[in-house]
């Protein structure tokens, strides 16, 4: 497994300034659409500082994109073979939550990641982050609690979750062990 590196935090922040200026907008224009400090882009956009999962939700759904093609367009390997050895991972530095692009950075419509949620680690994402498209949680090890909006449903391993119309959303790992699942994104409605 690869991990991402500093250069990596520099090619994301390229990325998202590339997302940014080809729509149009200013940095304070996707601060606002975003709903995030101005600096905090500027910073995140000159590689100076590693975005945690909830802000970089806050970004991807205020550019219409998941995070994993943010993720994986700042990569940009192109391949249709995604080797497991040569998969994108990314940690969340403040929760230690691990993701993985499993698909390839191929136009396509449907993604797959493998995220590792830590015991105790909570990961919340505004409704923005998953306006423009629709996703399943596959359980693979382990239990995890996911918010969808005032609904609480519980997954254990093997359990699967078709997610309905968007809202704030937080994955939970409440057990003392580390809970593996698949994320199965559909872009478009």
């Amino acid at each position: 497994m690869s991990n991402l590196s500093d250069d990596f935090d520099r090619c994301l922040g390229e990325r998202i300034r590339t997302e940014r200026t080809a729509r149009g907008w200013s940095l304070s224009d996707l601060a606002e659409r975003a709903d995030v400090s101005r600096a905090m882009i500027n910073k995140v956009e000159r590689g100076e500082s590693s975005p945690t999962a909830a802000f970089l939700g806050k970004l991807a759904g205020a550019l219409s994109l998941s995070v994993s093609t943010l993720i994986a367009r700042a990569e940009a390997n192109g391949r249709r073979l995604s080797k497991v050895g040569d998969q994108p991972v990314w940690t969340d530095p403040e929760t230690g939550y691990v993701r993985r692009q499993v698909s390839p950075a191929v136009d396509m419509p449907l993604e797959i990641v493998e995220v590792s949620l830590p015991p105790g680690a909570r990961v919340p994402y505004d409704a923005a982050a998953f306006a423009f498209l629709r996703q399943m949680i596959w359980v693979q090890e382990g239990s995890l609690v996911f918010l969808e909006g005032e609904t609480r449903h519980h997954l254990d391993a093997g359990d699967c979750l078709a997610l309905g119309p968007p809202a704030d959303c937080a994955f939970i790992n409440e057990s003392g062990e580390a809970c593996r699942y698949a994320v199965i994104l559909l872009k478009g409605r």
